[in-house]
């Protein structure tokens, strides 16, 4: 990473902004603004989440925000309502008073005398969620939006539900968001006469999100609200989309370059949930500079070639060896002038009962001869899954298949004679029956290296009971023969000659998904059951048209360590119970921050447990510590979450307790019993 010192625009910075809604309501922003734009405007950028400008972003905000103010703009990181300094009651990801503020946000930096009048949005996972969302309201002034790490479908693809499988990423997330809900304001910002007051309401009435997310397991109208793909139409300005093939919300980039009508650019690296200047796994890229390119060709008019770019610069990665955790993944860039591309085909392979993938146009009679394979996975297959969404910590990418595989069907290639290069969306087309009413499966695509080591290079769960579409699921006849289109997570790979290509499928994929409510045996139907792979034609540019490949950013904000950031993935059985623990520890630090004068520490961590073959015995538990002092000043909190559940419910248990100056201020608990859908 390069960092910038010297700027074509000398910068100053405000730490805190009022931003008024019409309603009466303050909203905290931090800005950034090149000294010379009261006398000559510039266009504005802003970044709208509910992180915490004045302490949880305060070193990270500036190595962008100041980059694009250095640059020419006026960058903006604004608080969403009831979070940090902005006033009001954070009760929900995305609520359409959120969506309401964002406009009113964007209008009103539209009219200050420092603005041009024009204004981008840019965000990474919720920031990039809102830009979508407030873009299809169409504020006037919105003239262009950078969205990294986001979904235009926020049930098909979000940390809750995938494919109609309940995620355990949902139990993290919400216990996550259980705690950063409860910092309070900085009383240096909102004063020391309000910000207790502030405080105790957020914690009486934010609420515990797993409650809603929860009870909603269908794609109802819950989902359906903020959810772009609804009517793409909805949005008018030009949309650059980005995400990574380790991150949880790849997906969503490639539609969004099928179904938008308006410019639009797509960037896919091997990355995890990061920023691309900060990719990992590697290589991190020139990000900022795409951005910038991005910016003053749409808020500032000029004729760079933008426009002209490919519609999409993908990474194609190489054959690696299986590991949970990447510096950087091996490939080259690739460039699709148009998505879908007609440089990628699909290649149809049947499964058959001999445990082979055969190429259908050259498949000799006894491979589509139909016959009937019959499987149930025990309990711990997934163990080498990872998490659905990595953010690039130790443990959470997927370790070596070949456990997982040996609780699996599994059907290979014969080594390959030549490389075969993916890009896009696999799909099993599958023909099954089960003996249960509620059943899911989980499909992987492996590399299978010569040597033993085997690979994941994308997969899916699947509700079974989604067969019809997620919106009006259906019970299952146990016995009756059924066929039903898996989708896979889009990636781009290259299966080297000598290798072999596996599909892997299980009846169960713990602790990334949710268990079904009793144990599943499945009845496959080879011969007919079909792996559909986008196969991609190399071409004589490939490696020639590539994004910004230097890194970039500026300085970030100056912070003490007094305990440096650790993350632990750990999987344990018992062998008298046959009890699997997953234990991952989320250490954020703790950091003094001088110009604040603030030290902060977030930690948490998390135990799923499943006992052998019991799919009810399944166990998420998480308990976070949040800690913010000040000479004076000293808040402490803890928070926990239990999700349990039989055959018919889930059961959630929380706790909340909070401390200022080490006495109890606040404690509050919480137990819903959640019927089952389909699930």
């Amino acid at each position: 990473m390069r960092r910038v010192t010297d700027f074509p625009n000398a910068v100053e910075e405000h730490r805190h902004v009022a931003v008024p809604m019409p309603d009466g309501t303050t909203l905290s922003a931090r800005l950034w603004l090149p000294e010379d734009a009261h006398a000559a405007p510039v266009p504005a950028i802003l970044e709208y989440i509910p992180y915490r400008k004045n302490d949880a972003t305060y070193p990270r905000d500036a190595e962008v925000h100041r980059y694009f103010a250095g640059h020419g703009y006026a960058s903006v990181r604004l608080d969403i309502r009831g979070s940090g300094e902005s006033e009001g009651i954070l009760t929900d990801e995305y609520t359409e008073q959120e969506l309401q503020d964002g406009f009113d946000a964007i209008q009103w930096l539209a009219r200050q005398p420092w603005c041009s009048g024009k204004v981008g949005m840019i965000g990474i996972s919720w920031g990039g969620f809102n830009g979508l969302q407030v873009a299809a309201k169409r504020p006037p002034a919105l003239s262009a939006v950078v969205s990294v790490c986001s979904t235009d479908d926020r049930y098909a693809d979000d940390v809750h539900y995938m494919n109609g499988c309940l995620l355990n990423d949902n139990l993290s997330w919400a216990s996550t968001m259980f705690a950063r809900n409860t910092a309070p304001p900085d009383p240096t910002i909102v004063g020391e006469d309000r910000w207790r007051a502030m405080w105790l309401e957020r914690l009486e009435h934010t609420g515990h999100w797993l409650i809603p997310w929860l009870t909603h397991q269908r794609r109802d109208a819950y989902w359906k609200h903020g959810s772009v793909c609804e009517d793409f139409t909805d949005i008018r300005c030009p949309v650059m989309a980005v995400s990574g093939y380790a991150d949880g919300y790849v997906r969503s980039v490639f539609r969004l370059l099928e179904n938008l009508d308006v410019p639009r650019k797509g960037l896919v690296g091997p990355w995890a949930h990061k920023y691309p200047h900060l990719g990992r796994p590697g290589p991190a890229i020139g990000f900022q500079q795409e951005c910038l390119r991005w910016w003053d060709r749409y808020l500032k008019d000029t004729d760079n070639g933008v426009d002209r770019d490919p519609m999409l610069h993908a990474y194609i990665q190489d054959p690696a060896e299986p590991r949970p955790d990447y510096d950087e993944r091996p490939g080259r860039w690739i460039a699709e002038d148009a998505w879908p591309s007609a440089n990628v085909q699909t290649a149809r392979y049947l499964l058959t009962a001999a445990g082979t993938l055969a190429a259908a146009d050259g498949a000799h009679a006894a491979a589509r001869e139909e016959t009937v394979l019959v499987h149930h996975s025990p309990g711990w297959v997934g163990g080498q899954g990872g998490k659905w969404c990595s953010y690039a910590n130790p443990g959470d990418q997927p370790g070596d298949q070949r456990p997982d595989d040996a609780g699996s069907l599994v059907f290979d290639t014969a080594p390959l004679q030549a490389d075969v290069d993916v890009l896009g969306q696999p799909v099993l087309d599958l023909t099954f029956s089960v003996d249960q009413p509620v059943a899911m499966i989980a499909v992987r695509l492996n590399d299978v290296h010569p040597d033993g080591p085997v690979t994941r290079a994308t997969y899916a769960p699947f509700n079974l009971c989604h067969r019809g579409g997620h919106e009006t699921p259906e019970k299952l006849e146990p016995g009756r023969r059924y066929r039903v289109r898996v989708p896979l997570k889009h990636v781009g790979q290259r299966f080297a000659a000598g290798h072999r290509i596996r599909v892997a499928i299980s009846t169960g994929y713990w602790p990334l998904a949710w268990p079904s409510p009793e144990p599943v045996t499945l009845s496959l139907v080879a011969g007919t059951t079909a792996l559909e792979l986008p196969a991609r034609t190399p071409q004589p540019d490939d490696g020639t048209r590539t994004p910004v490949l230097e890194p970039e950013a500026a300085h970030g904000a100056e912070r003490e360590v007094i305990r440096p950031s650790s993350h632990r993935w750990q999987i344990t059985d018992a062998m008298e119970s046959r009890r699997r623990t997953v234990y991952i520890s989320e250490d954020y630090s703790k950091a003094y921050q001088p110009a604040n004068d603030l030290t902060l520490g977030y930690r948490g961590d998390e135990w799923l447990t499943l006992d052998g073959d019991a799919p009810t015995s399944a166990t998420g538990t998480t308990q976070w510590w949040v800690a913010f002092e000040r000479p004076g000043w000293d808040v402490r909190t803890v928070t926990s979450t239990k999700l349990t559940c039989d055959a018919e419910n889930f059961y959630v248990e929380a706790e909340m307790t909070a401390h200022e100056n080490g006495e109890q201020a606040f404690h509050k608990t919480w137990q819903r019993t959640i019927p089952r859908d389909h699930l």
